[in-house]
């Protein structure tokens, strides 16, 4: 599996309004970062501060600037939704999404690719019980 390359391309799919984030998340937003807590309504996440429309992108994602092949960044990283924390959480995912991170070596041994992307993505999932 290679590394990620920060094509965008689970953002962009899942920017608008595929996701959703945790009522805790949504209150610490509140609280310490009005400027995330203005795109939410009713609970959802990605909505216009001005007209409440829902938005078919992530407003948090940015094309860095870079010669060649544009490459994504997210402006909340550290305070991303929990959605976006634990992506990708399956091979079959990945493969749906067209994700550059695939190589052919994981098509040809999937068990082996989820144990590598399981141990990759281990800080960011919670734990299972």
């Amino acid at each position: 599996m290679k590394d990620c390359n920060q094509c965008g391309k689970c953002c962009i799919k899942y920017g608008d309004g595929a996701l959703s984030a945790t009522a805790g998340e949504i209150d610490m937003w509140e609280l310490f970062q009005p400027h995330i807590f203005q795109y939410v309504k009713d609970n959802e996440i990605w909505f216009c501060p001005d007209t409440g429309v829902q938005l078919n992108r992530c407003p948090f994602l940015e094309i860095e600037p870079s010669q060649g092949k544009e490459k994504y960044t997210c402006s909340i990283y550290l305070s991303r939704p929990e959605d976006c924390r634990h992506y990708p959480s399956s091979i079959a995912e990945m493969i749906r999404d067209e994700c550059e991170m695939i190589e052919v070596k994981d098509l040809q041994d999937s068990n082996k690719a989820q144990t590598e992307l399981d141990d990759l993505m281990e800080g960011s999932r919670p734990r299972k019980q």
